[in-house]
């Protein structure tokens, strides 16, 4: 007979869940997730994906998953690595073709160029995310971005960081990888707090869809960059 409680207890605990339950995780998570600068970033995302979700802990060999949940979990996991890498692609293309227009001059202008260089290493710690996993990354895809005027491109650019944190929420919940999803996180904090800023330049709300984000899918967000495809 059918037992749904037994069911449950069958079924692999969702990367969150197990974050939010298990001590060991949870500690391991929020250690790597405080990690500060580029470069530590860059060697966290490399040194994470590298290893699996059955990795060791605290001295305890976690039962090793079966080959087939491991090949599929990587495929899934690098799928979402290269969709992430894509849109980073066309942040930093379009960063670097604002700063080149000349539009902006001053403490703006200087935080358009760090905005652009965090957005482009973004593009090294995603591409080497994905070697690690064993993929190929993403080929970086010809741009072409509307740059005529301050006002339309700090307006653009607010669009652009909401999406960008949208589509990282969009994805969480598909990792299966506990430390490629603390990837993730890392680097959508940094998007959401890019538009928050953006949106005091341009006088919009910093919490656009109020207390709770609303995370966009995959086809909602290449619809949205396809006009910038070249």
């Amino acid at each position: 007979m059918f037992n749904s409680s037994d069911e449950q207890a069958r079924q692999p605990a969702g990367i969150v869940e197990r974050l939010a339950r298990d001590d060991v995780d949870r500690k391991r998570f929020l250690k790597m997730a405080g990690s500060a600068g580029a470069a530590s970033f860059g060697a966290f995302v490399l040194a994470a994906c590298g290893s699996s979700s059955s990795s060791k802990s605290a001295g305890t060999a976690a039962a090793p998953a079966s080959t087939a949940t491991t090949a599929s979990s990587t495929a899934g996991d690098l799928g979402i690595l290269n969709y992430a890498l894509t849109l980073e692609y066309l942040e930093t293309d379009f960063y670097s073709n604002v700063v080149a227009s000349g539009l902006f001059k001053g403490k703006v202008g200087s935080l358009i160029k760090t905005f652009g260089a965090q957005e482009a290493t973004h593009v090294e710690a995603l591409k080497g995310a994905v070697e690690k996993l064993g993929g190929t990354p993403a080929v970086k895809p010809a741009s072409k971005f509307p740059i005529t005027s301050a006002t339309q491109v700090a307006q653009l650019a607010y669009t652009v960081e909401n999406l960008g944190a949208a589509a990282y929420l969009g994805q969480a919940a598909k990792i299966q990888n506990a430390e490629v999803l603390a990837s993730a996180l890392a680097i959508h904090t940094v998007e959401a707090r890019h538009a928050a800023t953006l949106g005091t330049l341009v006088k919009k709300s910093v919490t656009p869809q109020g207390a709770f984000a609303t995370p966009a899918d995959m086809s909602t967000v290449l619809a949205a960059v396809k006009p910038f495809l070249a």
